[in-house]
């Protein structure tokens, strides 16, 4: 008889990462959402939940279950996460908070299982896995070379670990004392099977069967992508669950059933000793499967179960090329299958439909409607460009492009689409840039607008506040929409008196720093969190993606900022924003890979711009300048060309810093001045492009009019001067840099000379040298701020 749904346990918000099923009663869950939660059965085929704990700060990926003693009459439930701490929870008691908190894990806990007196071994990926004895360190288990995936307690003194190193190791106490090796990825799961050793899958599709002494007795296959997890049942077969959505039973070395879930991945595998299968899934749902008639679900629960799985669409590329003309009808289905798990595409009308055959029930079963080559053709209609990538194993993808999109905004879409890690980006765009350049040589030329390396053609304008100019400048912001809009320009220096044409108009001092806080916010909060579930989607990078605490913050951010600039000058009704809200953005711009950063310090200006108030401290203002310096890249070697990437980052993190000089709150002290500017100095001002060159001569200007009303130290005043020099020395092409960074030197100047300051000998030569020989595509425009500063030197 074959495995039939049972239960389905709902209360999770997110993947559920590890299940444990102790008892045909007793089932326990661990999720993302944070939580762990203990299902009792209510019936036959029915749990309710009984617990839910508050299992960690963040995600929540490992369990295990302690049997009931003297002093935990119902037993102890151990959950581990990313806040590296493990906790161990009382059942009997009823108390939220932990009886146990052990310490020492450096990294996200990935791993647990524990022996009925105690004893806990943990992995992670701190490389290591720690014994736990008494709710205390007893032994580190050191020497894999990556993260430690998976843990098996053998006995009190004799451990089995298994790492993304590939290998698996057996432990006696803290010593290695054998490394099995034949996996050709990460091992993610191990479980004992008696007489004979232990199995163990991988990341390799592979289940391997082991004797202790290191050899292979046979090896599973029929996975078609990563294996998470593996259990014993009580009769010896083997139960699996991976990446490829399916838990997989394993009789006498065969494959005996296959099970598709309708999620995405199915994270971990757990069997009662009644023999029902319990696993968890990326839906956030808990599944029990059983074999025994009286504890199967409904039948109305049982269709419902089947026709979502069967609704699924599955790429043509999972099951197999195979022309549509060529497919049988649905009377092919009336042909047994020669073994379980054998895949057979059906036409069925317009449709291609996907059937498994159940060996166990005798039966075939649709798991999916396949998307057929002609549809993927329709949906590449209207593309320039629809290239075979090769990814290796003769799998050929489909990578779409248009001319006028920004690289990386399809080479990202091709790897979300294709549930291919987000580390392989730089890889899809060179490729796409490589295999472009013959088509963009034929066209009219390169856009010079800006593009933002994530909205591509859905671009915003951003503002254009500025330093008095001749005519309006329009910048390309990264974050736009269909919705674009332009910045306000700046306030209008007074409109001088007319004078004689011998004596221009006075300019100096100009008073009034200029924001940058125009922006399309639903589209930049939008782009932040797709990013963050992005990143919480893949395994290499789950560990990056926001915690909830961030989350409820971040939340409270855009509220913020989005009420402050739709009333400028208005107190918005949301509550202010405090430190809080500034740590969690710092936290998440340190952590995130630099092709994601780009929404969060685009939200970090606005949060600069509309609430200074949040930096009272000066510790905070320092080291969230940092993470926008960090953020950048700033410190990295200025190679021409710069990724788009970090041009973007670079370009918000000066529009963060032009908005941090607007008021007294934010910057009150020389200490943060001198800080920004040496940070300055270290970029190379000929590398930027030309719209961060207009906003780094903004942030000087914006300096110098602080300059105007608080009197800088010597030194700080250096850094200035010599930063203004260098734009007015380098800048060739942008008038709009150039005049800013005039102006900047004029507020300078006029300071000295109204606050008693006066320049040095050398500094008073350079300001006469600069407005000397002032570039003649420029001249015209700059003859007032000239003329002022020659008559207060």
């Amino acid at each position: 008889m074959s495995y039939k749904l049972s239960a389905t346990l709902s209360a999770h918000s997110a993947d559920v990462r590890a299940v444990a099923s102790p008892s045909d009663d007793l089932i326990l869950s661990a999720s993302r959402d944070t939580t762990a939660i203990v299902w009792n059965r209510t019936s036959g085929s029915s749990f309710a939940s009984a617990q839910v704990f508050k299992a960690g700060d963040r995600f929540v990926n490992a369990l295990t279950y302690i049997p009931p003693s003297k002093d935990a009459s119902q037993g102890l439930l151990v959950a581990g996460g990313q806040d590296k701490i493990i906790n161990v929870f009382d059942l009997a008691s009823g108390k939220a908070e932990p009886s146990y908190s052990l310490i020492g894990h450096t990294d996200n806990v990935c791993a647990l299982h524990s022996l009925p007196d105690g004893t806990i071994i943990s992995g992670s990926w701190d490389k290591t896995a720690k014994v736990w004895k008494d709710f205390q360190s007893a032994y580190d288990l050191k020497g894999h070379g990556h993260s430690v995936w998976t843990v098996l307690a053998l006995g009190n003194e004799e451990f089995l670990t298994g790492s993304a190193d590939k290998t698996i190791k057996l432990w006696q106490k803290a010593a290695s004392i054998h490394t099995f090796e034949g996996h050709q990825d990460a091992v993610r799961g191990l479980t004992v099977v008696p007489d004979i050793g232990f199995a163990s899958c991988s990341n390799d599709s592979e289940i391997r069967v082991w004797t202790m002494g290191g050899d292979v007795v046979y090896t599973l296959t029929g996975h078609t992508s990563f294996i998470y997890s593996i259990s014993l049942l009580p009769d010896g077969a083997l139960v699996s669950c991976g990446e490829d959505r399916s838990i997989r039973v394993w009789r006498d070395g065969e494959l005996a059933q296959t099970i598709i879930v309708p999620a995405v991945s199915v994270w971990s595998v757990s069997t009662m000793p009644n023999g029902d299968i319990v696993a968890g899934s990326s839906d956030g749902v808990v599944r029990v499967f059983s074999v025994v008639e009286p504890r199967w679900a409904p039948p109305g629960d049982l269709k419902e179960f089947d026709d979502a799985v069967a609704k699924q669409a599955l790429p043509a590329q999972q099951i197999g090329n195979v022309k549509v003309s060529d497919l049988p009808g649905m009377e092919a289905l009336a042909q047994p299958g020669t073994k379980s798990g054998q895949t057979k595409m059906i036409k069925n009308g317009d449709k291609v439909e996907a059937y498994q055959w159940d060996a166990q029930a005798f039966t075939w079963q649709q798991v999916g409607e396949v998307l057929r080559a002609n549809d993927e053709d329709d949906q590449y209609k209207g593309y320039d460009h629809v290239w075979d990538v090769d990814i290796g194993d003769g799998k050929m993808l489909k990578l779409p492009y248009n001319d006028s999109e920004n690289p990386y905004v399809a080479a990202q879409r091709f790897l979300e689409n294709n549930n291919i890690p987000l580390d392989q980006l730089d890889v899809v765009v060179r490729f796409i840039e490589q295999h472009s350049n013959a088509s963009r040589s034929r066209s009219a030329g390169p856009s010079t607008e800006f593009v933002d390396p994530y909205t591509g053609s859905s671009r915003y304008t951003g503002s254009t506040s500025s330093v008095p100019s001749a005519g309006p400048s329009s910048f390309a912001d990264p974050y736009t929409g269909a919705s674009r809009y332009s910045g306000s320009p700046a306030p209008a220096a007074p409109t001088p008196a007319a004078v004689p044409s011998r004596s221009p108009p006075s300019v100096l001092p100009a008073r009034e720093p200029r924001t940058m806080t125009q922006a399309n916010i639903n589209a930049m909060q939008a782009k932040l969190y797709d990013i963050d579930e992005a990143l919480r989607s893949e395994i290499s990078t789950s560990s990056l993606a926001m915690y909830p605490q961030e989350l409820r913050l971040i939340d409270e951010a855009f509220v913020f900022v989005s009420q402050a600039a739709q009333s400028p000058g208005a107190s918005p009704s949301a509550p202010n924003l405090n430190s809080h809200h500034v740590e969690a953005l710092t936290s998440v711009l340190e952590r995130w890979p630099t092709s994601s950063r780009f929404p969060v310090m685009d939200l970090s200006r606005l949060v600069v711009a509309f609430s200074p108030a949040a930096f009272s401290s000066q510790e905070l203002r320092f080291h969230f300048i940092e993470a926008l310096f960090t953020g950048a890249e700033w410190s990295q070697p200025w190679t021409q060309p710069l990724s788009k990437q970090r041009e973007t980052n670079i370009l918000l993190l000066l529009r963060a810093l032009a908005n941090a000089f607007t008021g007294p709150k934010v910057v009150d002290n020389s200490d943060w001045t001198k800080l920004v500017l040496e940070r300055l100095q270290q970029g190379q001002y000929e590398v930027l492009s030309p719209k961060a060159r207009v906003v780094l001569a903004t942030v000087l200007y914006n300096v110098s009019c602080i300059a105007l009303r608080t009197k800088f130290a010597s030194d700080v005043r250096t850094l200035l001067l010599g930063l203004i020099f260098r734009v007015l020395k380098t800048e060739k092409q942008e008038s709009e840099a150039y005049h800013r960074a005039l102006v900047a030197l004029g507020n300078v100047v006029f300071a000295a000379k109204e606050q008693n300051a006066p320049l040095t000998t050398a500094q008073a030569a350079e300001v006469r040298q600069s407005i000397g020989v002032v570039p003649g595509q420029f001249s015209e425009r700059e003859r007032p701020v000239v003329a002022d500063i020659n008559g207060l030197l």
